[in-house]
């Protein structure tokens, strides 16, 4: 998979996500994509939320390996 495939079926994954997030007063931005890790910032009421590393590992980073399974983890930065 080339890296623009790579970035589109990320973003696809976030863009089914988001909507879950939203609807707790959250949001979800993509920053980097190297070396098979994502790099994202949880935004609004996620920074806070004491279960945002529940989310990022059961929702954000398992929605986005079955999209792009090379993937090997999904890191938050704040």
């Amino acid at each position: 998979m080339t890296a623009e495939e790579t970035l589109d079926n990320v973003e696809k994954a976030l863009e089914e996500i988001r909507p879950f997030l939203m609807s707790d007063g959250g949001n979800i931005k993509l920053l980097s994509i190297e070396d098979e890790i994502v790099k994202i910032q949880l935004e609004g009421a996620c920074i806070s939320c004491s279960v945002n590393q529940m989310t990022l590992k059961n929702g954000v980073e398992a929605t986005i390996k079955k999209y792009a399974p090379q993937i090997v983890a999904v890191i938050n930065v704040a």
